[in-house]
């Protein structure tokens, strides 16, 4: 079996920064797709931004130019840089992993708070 862990979520003031890092353990053989999503509430859950195991990217259209994401396959990490923060990107932000071997896994995920 694998396992992801999210760290890094809290509470910033709007305009700051803050970097998400999400790592897989356990029984990994290969990792696809790697992404992020968020959920606020009373909304569904959204993607925020996807990353394939050679790079390519892609981003949702409300976070673009503000947030990269990045993986580090040694580390088997994948992780969110998120600078010039809104308060309307308040949300519990969930990691997701493809794996070759298990499918798809989600996070436990972390909550992102940002102030007025």
């Amino acid at each position: 079996q694998v396992q992801l862990v999210e760290s890094g979520g809290g509470l910033v003031q709007a305009g700051g920064s803050l970097r998400l890092s999400c790592t897989a353990s356990g029984s990994i053989l290969s990792i696809n797709a790697m992404g992020w999503y968020r959920q606020a509430p009373g909304k569904q859950r959204e993607l925020v931004a996807a990353i394939t195991s050679i790079g390519s990217t892609a981003y949702a259209d409300s976070v673009k130019g503000r947030f990269t994401i990045s993986r580090d396959n040694a580390k088997n990490t994948v992780y969110l840089q998120m600078n010039s923060l809104k308060p309307e990107d308040t949300a519990v932000y969930y990691c997701n992993a493809n794996f070759l071997r298990w499918g798809p896994h989600w996070g436990q995920g972390t909550q992102v708070t940002v102030s007025s």
